[in-house]
């Protein structure tokens, strides 16, 4: 079949199921990256589905140019929206739209990028390789079916495992890249599939830190909004699913239930929330507070609003996921204490910034010792704070990144000059 549009022409066009104002901290990620490439002065168009997050939002519009962005959204279903069979029904509603999508002129000669959300849309990059020859890259934000494995949500052996690697390799063997997140994220795949060696880029996630300011606590609205300005705030802000360590979190919270200065706060939803609400619904947890996902406009407040920022992951899956939070929580200047095995890259971040501490699963009693010396020692929250938001400006910034992914997407010779000249000091 003969093409619409040369190989090469500058045109990007994003598949993601998830984009603003949907809170999925994937819709986040590719909205900034989005922006990012067109003020370099790339074509870029996003083809995403309507809210399934923020469902509640009904003035979104199916077609839109946002942040120099043209952005199209397809129809979604919301019945059941909080069962897995509806998200997975959702999900291959959306891969179908997508395939009717890949057969429009509209789209035909961009380079494709697939997110690894929802499973099996990099198949809608093989198709569009397959069928009209065009190339495209992945970004895997998770490596499945790994996780779910390690997980024991499905056992190695079952069929759909088999699929979902045989899958696997068919789209990234055709793909011209694929991004990971993580170093150890690149060693897993490279373990399993050492013929992708040389397509597999690094590409660490980021925060804005002109969208995120460090504010007082005692100016921020949504800290007085919830009595937060008078005590020692520890937040966990994002998904607490499967992957992350919601126990240690919570017996950490029951052993510091006898400091009254002390709060938790618990923002967002996921698997570990319902053990969270569960414990506070039967009266365990007087000192913490829960709440739902807050929109992006409100991030830059709800961030700031605690003393002390937390990040969880299990020890089975570190190199099979890549936590996107730190980055918001660097941004906004706060402390970061991190639950995970002694061999998580998480680890070398804080260690590099100074800028907090970190704990072994199931070290709830280590970590609250360390919440209540944090808590006496107001002069550290404030050097530790200032150490983070450091660390993010030098390393973790989308002008970081850019340059990155311009080079991962096979962009280089079409990149305006600015972007070259930059390179080297952003690199």
């Amino acid at each position: 079949m003969m093409a619409d549009k040369k190989q090469g022409t500058s045109s990007i066009s994003i598949i993601t199921q998830f984009y603003p104002p949907d809170y999925a901290a994937t819709g986040q990620f590719i909205y900034d990256l989005a922006g990012a490439l067109a003020q370099e002065g790339f074509e870029v168009s996003v083809f995403t589905g309507m809210p399934g997050y923020a469902f509640r939002q009904t003035d979104v519009k199916h077609e839109e140019h946002d942040n120099g962005v043209f952005v199209r959204r397809t129809g979604s279903i919301h019945l059941m929206s909080k069962r897995i069979r509806n998200k997975v029904f959702g999900s291959v509603l959306f891969i179908a739209r997508c395939v009717v999508k890949c057969l429009s002129k509209d789209i035909r000669g961009s380079h494709l990028v697939l997110t690894s959300a929802p499973p099996f849309l990099g198949l809608i990059g093989w198709f569009y390789n397959k069928i009209f020859g065009y190339t495209y890259s992945c970004i895997i934000y998770d490596i499945y079916p790994e996780v779910a494995v390690r997980l024991k949500v499905v056992a190695l052996d079952h069929w759909i495992v088999k699929f979902w690697e045989f899958a696997n390799r068919k789209v990234w063997d055709r793909s011209e890249s694929l991004i990971v997140l993580s170093e150890p994220m690149k060693q897993l795949l490279i373990e399993k599939y050492k013929n992708l060696a040389d397509k597999i880029h690094v590409i660490h996630s980021w925060a804005d830190p002109k969208f995120i300011i460090p504010i007082a606590k005692s100016e921020n609205w949504f800290a007085k909004l919830y009595g937060l300005t008078d005590c020692f705030v520890v937040m966990y802000s994002g998904n607490l699913g499967r992957c992350h360590d919601s126990q240690t979190l919570l017996k950490c919270a029951q052993l510091l239930i006898s400091r009254t200065d002390i709060k938790f706060v618990f923002i967002g939803n996921g698997v570990g929330s319902q053990i969270i609400k569960q414990a506070i619904d039967s009266g365990q947890l007087p000192n913490v507070l829960q709440l739902p996902y807050q929109d992006r406009e409100v991030l830059p407040y709800s961030l700031t609003a605690c003393d002390l920022s937390l990040v969880s992951i299990l020890p089975n899956v570190g190199d099979t996921i890549a936590p996107s939070k730190i980055y918001g929580i660097l941004a906004a200047a706060k402390p970061v204490a991190v639950i995970c095995p002694k061999d998580n890259y998480l680890r070398e971040i804080v260690d590099q910034g100074n800028c907090g501490s970190c704990f072994e699963n199931g070290d709830a009693q280590e970590l609250a010792d360390y919440i209540c010396w944090l808590a006496d020692n107001p002069h550290m929250q404030e050097k530790l704070g200032k150490n983070a938001r450091k660390l993010l400006e030098r390393h973790y910034t989308i002008d970081q990144a850019i340059p990155k992914y311009i080079n991962a997407l096979g962009l280089r010779e079409q990149c305006p000059d600015s972007v070259e000249q930059n390179q080297p000091s952003l690199l």
